[in-house]
């Protein structure tokens, strides 16, 4: 059974860094497409960054030039940087795991592609 523990979340200033970990406990990691996803209050679950198993990677509009998904096979992580918070980046995020990626699946970006999920860790981004 795959599990996944976030860490790294806090609280910051507008302006600040943060970088988000991720690790998976999973027989074959390499082999999972993985991904971050945010959810504030009210709002539905949103997709922030993605990376295939090859580590092709995508990211959310909102995110691009600031955030970086990125991963490590050998200590069965995923991680994401983020630089430049602002306000509206605030939000519980979550780490989630594709187990069924084939190679050549694109990132992916929707909530109903992740089979697993982590328990989410807060950011808090102060103005």
């Amino acid at each position: 059974q795959v599990q996944l523990v976030e860490s790294g979340g806090g609280s910051v200033q507008a302006g600040d860094s943060l970088r988000l970990s991720c690790v998976v406990n999973g027989p074959t990691f390499s082999r999972y497409g993985m991904g971050w996803f945010r959810q504030t209050p009210g709002k539905e679950r949103e997709f922030v960054a993605a990376i295939t198993r090859n580590g092709a990677t995508a990211y959310a509009e909102s995110v691009k030039g600031r955030f970086t998904i990125s991963r490590d096979n050998a200590k069965k992580a995923v991680f994401l940087q983020m630089n430049s918070l602002k306000s509206e980046d605030a939000a519980v995020y979550y780490c989630a795991c594709k187990t069924g990626a084939i190679l050549t699946t694109p990132p992916s970006t929707h909530t109903r592609e992740y089979n697993v999920w982590g328990q989410g860790t807060q950011v808090t981004v102060s103005s």
